[in-house]
């Protein structure tokens, strides 16, 4: 049906890889915290537009030609691990800069609230981060290869896809709803913003370090 030989085992699947915590999902998480619904808005569709063109990839078998070629991977998987070292650095940063001035008021005397930097480009550097991560693009290929149909392959990988996206789309508004009700409290309490703040920029450490030890 649809070029898929096995639906419900793969919609099984696909809620229990969506709901693993990922580098996509904790900076969506943290950018809607931040800075609200609309701009988590923004960072989630950069992980749907670099989750879309990773699957066109795996489509196109570039997956297996980064599992064959380890010389590739490697560059991919060190620039992947190197782009979220760099990232967890600015929100050590960020976190520190709100620790310091966890006391200062504002002139109408309330704490001053988190203003991102317009630098941040949430769309970009969501995007970035889903297209810098090889292991999801084995992923993507080892997970799909199995549910599509040989007789229809186009149409299979089409239907994943966008079973996948959808499923994505659900877990990142929770996420996003979440991250607002999280942003009025962070907003009110500087020291709160930086410890979690901190403990963002702590785990994309993790999973750099992860990444960097990953094998094709």
């Amino acid at each position: 049906m649809l070029g898929v030989t096995d639906l419900p085992t793969y919609l099984v699947g696909l809620v229990l890889i969506i709901l693993l915590p990922g580098p996509n999902s904790l900076y969506v998480l943290s950018v809607a915290a931040r800075r609200g619904i609309r701009t988590g808005y923004t960072a989630a569709a950069g992980v749907w537009c670099g989750d879309a063109v990773l699957m066109v990839l795996s489509a196109a078998g570039v997956a297996s030609l980064l599992q064959a070629n380890a010389l590739l991977f490697g560059i991919v998987k060190y620039a992947g691990a190197g782009y979220l070292t760099w990232l967890a650095i600015g929100m050590m940063r960020a976190a520190w800069s709100m620790w310091r001035s966890r006391h200062e008021l504002t002139d109408a005397g309330a704490p001053e609230a988190d203003a991102a930097p317009a630098a941040e480009r949430p769309f970009r550097r969501a995007f970035v981060i889903s297209l810098l991560n090889p292991k999801a693009i084995l992923f993507f290929i080892s997970f799909f290869v199995q549910f599509v149909s040989e007789s229809n392959p186009v149409v299979g990988f089409v239907t994943l896809g966008v079973l996948a996206q959808v499923a994505s789309v659900l877990y990142l508004s929770a996420l996003i709803f979440g991250g607002s009700r999280l942003a009025a409290a962070f907003r009110r309490r500087r020291t709160l913003s930086a410890g979690a703040t901190s403990a963002a920029g702590a785990l994309f450490l993790g999973f750099a370090v992860k990444l960097s030890l990953a094998s094709a």
